[in-house]
């Protein structure tokens, strides 16, 4: 290895870093980090900034990341400052520079990272390999006088070992890299001076680094070919039987064919080793092929994809049989942008050449080009001549490894539309590297190659809004940057459509960003916006979905039906009749299409969903390609199938076997074994299909025809509203499906939903809002016969009578609706009733037929198997406990209901449990341990947005501050009475009212809890 830098490179770097050009730096890594400024040199800072330079100086011109930064400075996990301390770094590197050669501008920051300044400095390894092409150059001419001394000058420049003192990954692995091109350049340098008859001075120099090498068969060679030609034959065996030895103990294998075979020319004293060979006859000078397509000055974005690229090419680059990266997406996602972005900027890492070829695997108008015709455009491109390219595309194939054997060569293929396609055209060594884009990930050839996936997918706002800068103009986007999200959001963050609106914008100054984004929102012209002419949006769009399997393109057309945001794969074989298993092999064709994407996980099923703009592709083949008759039949096993689960989900929550009827409508029957699976927890299937119910019911609703499964989905899906508090999601439903059932003139469908307006109007303690609309949803029920709907709006009748204080009146409901739930068999029903009834008795003062009443409840709940209904009649047992003066015995019936309200997540019924905990533990004279769980309930009841539990809550608090004589009693029953109020509770008012009489004339005294029981009796 060379020691110090010296001859024409010693004098070339003295010219660079003297005083002639002080402005511009040298930096040295074929040895320690060296920086010189002027002739002097400068140490940059401590470990961390020297790193942070390495990692610039490795990739100058280029982008690098402040992740890359940071994995590099800190391998073993960064602290939580790391992005300040990488800011702080280069802040000192700029200042280092700046104070000694006013050189501050040399580290530019570029988004997501920083970027070295390609001008105004030197590297040596730059340098070095600049040389080696310019020596391997003159060698592929013939002219081995030039090379000699061109590898000379580049082997001047090592100092010692490459990067030695900086530590990191890629740090390393550049230095690894670095140090086998030494060794490779050691190997060939000594080759062409064995051509030119230098042998004898390469022996000292070819034994240490033999010595240095033991395994490198190459150099082993070369010394004893110098050997021989010296006239030391008898050393040049020893060398062979030394290395021969060697292979075999330490790796178990024989020297290779070039050993063994100059070994046996040695044995017999051949004369072809007397003399050097003659030069080959000068070959002509062949440009190495640089074919890539000139990246665009307006590419934006892709941060985290390059950073992966990237940390491919320089982990695998060299180490890995293959380095190759495969980018797959729907059209317009901005592959092929991508790809010839990275590869010009990794370019000058290929010396040997860059090749790109359109495969055109999705194209209208031309088929896919053949490997075979691939290969034979880039084997002349390689230099080799026509007549010697073999018409058998097999060897054509082999030929084409052997030209790339030992080469650096970037080999970019686009638009490949199979593994066949491909395959051919792969390299076989590991010092090429290859891109691939198209729109289907290949799983062959991800399964035979360590190769890096890139699926590309929407931009990132940050990202959209920057290329839209980029084409329209930033001053112009950045005046509007809500119109200018917006816009983003309606190209579904596609680069294509991205760069279509901002170029509709450049060419239309007089547009604002607004006026573009009210000509988008419209749906039905919004795919003619981003399609100009025949191409565009939907061109790329059309191309994918004409490749497709005539069943897969019936399936996605039909799921371009549906609004919902995502969907499970039974939904999928209710639009196409057909199994589930069949409709999810169809799905995963849409998703390796890149036509669907996968959702994120949520419930107990797999969830697919659409871009929006290749939804309104799919609504549009729908429309042009099925009958109106087919479309409405597709829609309504859809809307069955949600129906027949939401029906089943409903009733195992609410527990019984009786069956809801639904006038005309007949719920799409699944396989049972799926039904099992998706219903194996009722309550996670409804969240996990929450979006879609709600966007189903407002579909189903605009349509005349499927108007009736507006009201049906609604009343199925009330379960999941009420238990986690979805109040808004409840209100739009029922008015948009009892609008459809008023159009349509469907008495049952009206009915069902002003029941359940009352019943939301209930929940939400709005009893003088629910009267009239129960009343009228019973006389439509009467109309109708229909019995069990009269009887669930009665009983709702029988809460509002009772939060009225209408006792009476709440008992003669609820007795004509225990006798309808009775005749119809719904035992949940009269479970329900049952519990309403006892805590009538609780608050006339009857305590023991309240408790019978909460025993035969809970009884009939577990009949039912109403885990909710169990639940709830429970926690009327505790409150009748509490009347009958049992505390602890109610405590611990609280208990179980918080349990069992935990266990099924029902964080309202929580909230209660913990009141009764608390209201116990005060009547038990436990006023700090009362409080504790109180505060725990508030906050419980906030967050579920109970405004009258949070009153009751309050109340508590406010009682339980008055026994110890705290001055939070006014300020807790203040704030209750002022909900009661509001919400119409009168009774409980007038409770607090009495309350706060008593405390007020306490003052500062405690109350005793006698005078404060009344207030719990509620």
């Amino acid at each position: 290895m060379g020691g110090c830098i010296g001859g024409i490179a010693r004098r070339r770097w003295e010219e660079t870093g003297g005083t002639a050009a002080v402005r511009e730096v040298v930096f040295r890594l074929l040895g320690p980090l060296d920086v010189h400024i002027g002739g002097k040199a400068l140490r940059p800072g401590g470990a961390r900034q020297r790193t942070v330079l390495t990692m610039l100086l490795l990739s100058p011109g280029r982008i690098v990341s402040v992740d890359s930064l940071i994995e590099a400075v800190w391998p073993d996990g960064a602290p939580t400052t790391a992005r300040n301390q990488i800011a702080i770094c280069i802040a000192g590197l700029r200042k280092v520079f700046n104070a000694a050669a006013d050189a501050s501008g040399l580290i530019a920051t570029s988004h997501p990272g920083y970027v070295l300044n390609p001008l105004d400095h030197r590297i040596d390894s730059v340098l070095f390999e600049d040389r080696v092409r310019q020596a391997r150059e003159f060698s592929r001419g013939g002219r081995t006088s030039d090379a000699c001394d061109s590898f000379a000058e580049a082997l001047s420049l090592w100092r010692g070992r490459a990067l030695d003192g900086i530590s990191g990954a890629r740090i390393e692995q550049e230095a690894a890299r670095l140090e086998e091109l030494r060794l490779d350049v050691h190997e060939e340098y000594a080759g062409l001076r064995l051509q030119l008859g230098r042998h004898r001075p390469l022996i000292p120099e070819l034994t240490a680094l033999v010595a240095e090498n033991p395994l490198r068969e190459q150099a082993r060679a070369h010394l004893m070919l110098a050997h021989y030609r010296s006239g030391r034959r008898a050393d040049a065996l020893v060398v062979y039987r030394e290395g021969r030895r060697l292979l075999v103990d330490e790796l178990g294998i024989e020297p290779g064919s070039v050993l063994q075979g100059l070994h046996d020319l040695v044995l017999r004293d051949s004369p072809e080793l007397t003399q050097p060979r003659a030069n080959p006859a000068p070959a002509p000078a062949t440009a190495a092929a640089a074919q890539l397509p000139v990246a665009s000055a307006s590419f934006t974005g892709r941060a985290k994809e390059l950073s992966e690229l990237d940390r491919m090419l320089d982990e695998r680059l060299g180490q890995s049989p293959l380095t190759m990266a495969a980018i797959s997406g729907i059209g317009g996602v901005g592959k092929t942008a991508l790809a010839v972005q990275w590869a010009n900027q990794i370019a000058a890492r290929f010396p040997d050449g860059q090749i790109f070829a359109d495969l055109r695997g999705y194209d209208e108008t031309y088929e896919p080009v053949s490997p075979a015709t691939t290969l034979d455009r880039f084997l002349r491109d390689l230099g080799v001549p026509t007549h010697q390219i073999p018409a058998d595309p097999g060897e054509r194939a082999g030929l084409y490894r052997s030209v790339l054997g030992g080469k650096r060569v970037l080999i970019v293929l686009d638009n490949a539309r199979s593994f066949q396609q491909i395959q051919p055209l792969l390299p076989g060594n590991g010092r090429c590297c290859v891109i691939i884009t198209g729109r289907d990930l290949m799983d062959d050839l991800i399964g035979d190659y360590a190769v890096l996936r890139i699926g590309l997918n929407a931009m990132d706002p940050q990202e959209a809004t920057a290329l839209l800068g980029e084409v329209a103009g930033e001053q112009r986007i950045s005046a509007d940057p809500g119109a200018a999200e917006r816009l983003g959001v309606l190209c579904d963050r596609l680069p294509l459509a991205l760069r279509i609106a901002g170029a509709r914008l450049a060419a239309k100054p007089h547009w604002s960003v607004r006026n573009l984004v009210t000509r988008l929102e419209d749906q039905r012209r919004r795919l003619d916006e981003l399609s100009p002419g025949e191409g565009g949006v939907r061109a790329g769009f059309r191309l994918s979905y004409r490749d497709l399997p005539a069943p897969a393109r019936q399936l996605y057309r039909r799921l371009g039906l549906l609004t919902v945001p995502d969907f499970s794969a039974w939904v999928g074989a209710a639009l196409a009749d057909v199994a589930p298993i069949d409709a999810e092999d169809l799905i995963e064709q849409l998703v390796d299409a890149q036509l669907l994407e996968v959702a994120p996980p949520s419930g107990p099923a797999t969830r697919y969903r659409f871009q929006d703009l290749l939804r309104l592709f799919a609504l549009e083949c729908a429309q042009a390609e099925e009958s109106e008759e087919d479309r409405g039949a597709s829609l309504a096993r859809a809307y069955g199938g949600w129906l027949g689960l939401a029906d089943i989900a409903r009733r195992r929550t609410y527990g019984g076997n009786h069956v809801m009827g639904y006038g005309e409508l007949t719920p799409y029957a699944l396989p049972d074994t799926l039904v099992e699976e998706l219903m194996a927890d009722p309550v996670e299937w409804l969240e996990s299909e929450r979006t879609a119910l709600v966007d189903v019911v407002h579909q189903a609703a605009d349509s005349d025809r499927s108007a009736a499964y507006a009201w049906a989905l609604t009343v199925n899906s009330t379960t999941l509203f009420e238990a986690h508090n979805y109040l808004e999601a409840w209100r739009s439903c029922a008015e948009q499906a009892l609008a459809a059932a008023v159009r349509t003139g469907d008495a049952l469908g009206e009915a069902t939903m002003l029941r359940s307006l009352g019943t939301l109007a209930i929940y939400q303690r709005q009893y003088e809002e629910a009267e009239p609309v129960l009343v009228r949803s019973v006389a439509l029920f009467d109309a109708s016969g229909e019995v069990h709907g009269r009887a669930v709006a009665l009983r709702n009748l029988a809460l509002c009578a009772r939060f009225s204080g209408d006792l009476e009146g709440a008992t003669k409901d609820a007795r004509e609706a225990l006798e309808g739930f009775r005749s119809t068999g719904d035992t949940a029903g009269e479970s329900h009733v049952l519990g309403l009834l006892a805590q009538l008795e609780l608050e006339r003062g009857n305590t023991a037929e309240g408790i019978a009443l909460c025993t035969e409840a809970i009884a009939k709940s577990r009949e039912a198997g109403s885990v909710r209904g169990e639940t709830q009649n429970t926690y009327r047992l505790a409150e009748a406990l509490l009347r009958h003066g049992d505390p602890a015995g109610a405590e611990e019936t609280c208990f179980k209901v918080l349990e069992l309200t935990r266990e099924d997540g029902d964080r309202l019924g929580e909230a209660h449990s913990l009141r009764g905990i608390g209201e116990a533990r005060w009547r038990q004279g436990q006023w700090e341990a009362a409080e504790f769980v109180l505060l725990q309930a508030l906050e419980v009841a906030k967050e579920v947005s109970d405004r009258f539990l949070r009153a009751r809550i309050e109340t508590d608090l406010g009682l339980s501050s008055a026994v110890r004589g705290s001055g939070d009693a006014v300020r807790w029953l203040t704030s209750a009475r002022a909900v009661f109020a509001e919400l119409g509770a009168v009774v409980w008012r007038e409770r607090v009212d009495e309350a706060l009489t008593v405390v007020t004339a306490a003052g500062a005294l405690p109350v005793p809890p006698d005078g404060l029981v009344r207030v719990l009796e509620g």
